[in-house]
């Protein structure tokens, strides 16, 4: 499948169509599916991709973006069931994003193969240095972004509640609150076994459906919770009982990016 059978007409575009399709690596469903959360009739549809840049836009002196959007609805509009979100890094952004531990750059390295909708030789090999992302900072990244979300779910922000109609009914926003209970629980698994299992093992991802679906009456029973995940989180680091080394193997990445970006330009 390329981009064009995904929005053959979007109404939100932004970046180089053209460039991201020809230099595309590797593309996968990434939001709520991936996650194994997804509630049939609420969710949209997310996608993220890779390409890597011809030698021009880096070494030429014209204005280029790093990223490619399209979308199915206009600027600012919330998306809903049916609606198509996709994203399309060039290499060198998505590995600056992933060596930092930003926990949506981490999924395409960890999406099952079912979950894949392009990927050749090199999104292969990219997968295969999965491990070499995973670090303590990478844990503390995903620790850092749950607590955003716990935040704003509390004192409110621009974009919380952004879903009106769960507050009204639940009292609270629970899709958001379940992503920030999601992110806490993938924080624990990177901190405690060095591993990000898609879609989440089982009694995690039941947990979060539960608060997702408005099961959890209370919102402060899910601060409550992400609370407790958080601090195991904390304690698996402070005290070094973790797999995960400090940093990012950048030394591996780095020589691999090298590689790939004169193997796909064809030079020797």
């Amino acid at each position: 499948m390329d981009v064009r059978e995904l929005l053959t007409e979007p109404v939100l575009e932004y970046g180089d169509r053209t460039v991201a399709e020809a230099g595309q690596i590797l593309r996968c469903t990434v939001g709520s599916g991936l996650h194994g959360i997804a509630i049939a009739g609420t969710d949209d549809h997310d996608e993220m991709g890779l390409f890597v840049e011809p030698a021009r836009w880096l070494l030429g002196l014209g204005y280029t973006r790093d990223s490619y959007v399209a979308r199915s609805q206009a600027e600012g509009a919330r998306s809903g069931p049916g609606d198509t979100d996709l994203v399309m890094y060039s290499l060198r952004k998505y590995l600056r994003l992933a060596v930092k531990g930003n926990p949506t750059a981490l999924l395409p390295l960890f999406a099952p193969e079912p979950d894949l909708l392009f990927c050749n030789e090199l999104g292969h090999e990219l997968r295969a240095l999965r491990q070499s992302f995973l670090s303590q900072a990478a844990a503390t990244r995903v620790l850092g972004f749950m607590q955003a979300q716990r935040k704003a779910l509390v004192n409110g922000g621009r974009k919380v509640p952004n879903r009106p109609e769960l507050v009204e009914r639940y009292g609270y926003d629970t899709k958001y609150a379940s992503h920030a209970l999601r992110l806490a629980m993938q924080g624990r698994e990177l901190a405690q076994h060095g591993r990000l299992t898609l879609p989440m093992p089982e009694a995690e991802r039941q947990r979060v459906l539960e608060v997702k679906s408005g099961q959890v009456k209370e919102l402060q029973t899910v601060l409550d919770e992400i609370d407790a995940v958080a601090a195991e989180v904390v304690q698996a680091l402070e005290s070094g009982r973790t797999p995960l080394p400090q940093r990012a193997d950048t030394a591996t990445i780095e020589e691999w990016a090298v590689n790939v970006h004169r193997r796909f330009w064809d030079w020797a």
